[in-house]
């Protein structure tokens, strides 16, 4: 699903215009995003947890090429499923 199904799903099972749902949409996008970077953590009941976690600086081996390289540490987003998710 795509942001636009995603409008469209939203705006039909809330009753409400499309363009109320686009709203609706983007300011939760914005919030969730505001909040990860922030260092926050986002969690919607039934559905997970989204979180901020760093990972460490490491080796790797380029496939091509099987040279070692030098992985940069950097910051990701962590989704963690609630239980009855996919139940």
């Amino acid at each position: 699903m795509n942001k636009v199904e995603l409008i469209n799903a939203v705006a039909e099972k809330a009753g409400m215009t499309k363009v109320d749902a686009r709203k609706a949409v983007d300011a939760m996008m914005a919030a969730t995003k505001e909040e990860l970077m922030n260092g926050g953590k986002v969690g919607l009941v039934g559905f997970g947890t989204m979180n901020v976690v760093e990972r460490p600086a490491r080796k790797g081996r380029n496939p091509r090429t099987n040279k070692t390289i030098n992985i940069k540490a950097k910051k990701v987003v962590k989704f963690k499923a609630a239980a009855n998710l996919l139940k």
